[in-house]
């Protein structure tokens, strides 16, 4: 697309009067600085750490952890690992597999309660070659979806523009969570309301 220098001097695009617009998102930069210096294994050191707020974990269970995508794809982007770096399901015993999908059923209940997507894109990438940004460490991505969610961001910009802050979602999914972990309550209520 062709663009035209205005009155003042700023680039305008192919649209008479469009001043070309920046969508600011700063935090990306810690990414970009070490996306080719890897310092380990994510999984394996939020594991180690009980540092939820710093690394966004939202629940842990006996073997598996469910964190916030710190680099999501779409709002409320969540991980499901086990706390071993085992690379496949293969590799993982019985009880690490029932924590793995026991805490991916919580990420359903919490991204329900609190997001109400209208879909979820469930994701497991193994091997670099597959896609894996920390091949070697089983890791479930739940991408909640919305009808409308797509936009000409992406297309056009090569940017997805996120509309609550990493802080905000962890905040309400930690206590979505907590509260979808909660056994339903019992009785006290009338048979057959």
């Amino acid at each position: 697309m062709a663009t035209k220098r205005g009155a003042k001097g700023a680039r305008k695009s192919g649209r008479e009067g469009a001043a070309l617009e920046r969508l600011w998102s700063p935090w990306r930069m810690a990414y970009i600085r070490r996306a080719d210096k890897p310092e380990g294994c994510l999984f394996c050191r939020v594991a180690r750490t009980r540092a939820d707020a710093r690394d966004l974990v939202v629940a842990r269970n006996g073997h598996a952890v469910l964190l916030l995508n710190r680099f999501p794809y779409n709002p409320a982007h969540l991980m499901v690992a086990v706390r071993r770096h085992a690379a496949r399901f293969t590799d993982l015993t019985d009880v690490e597999r029932a924590d793995l999908l026991d805490l991916t059923a919580l990420a359903e209940r919490t991204l329900e309660a609190e997001y109400r997507p209208h879909g979820v894109n469930y994701g497991l990438n193994v091997g670099r070659v597959a896609g894996a940004g920390f091949p070697g460490h089983l890791h479930l991505h739940l991408v909640p979806r919305w009808d409308g969610d797509t936009n000409f961001m992406p297309t056009v910009a090569g940017t997805k523009v996120l509309p609550e802050s990493l802080v905000a979602t962890w905040r309400r999914l930690r206590a979505a969570a907590a509260a979808a972990a909660r056994p339903a309550r019992r009785g006290g209520g009338r048979r057959g309301a």
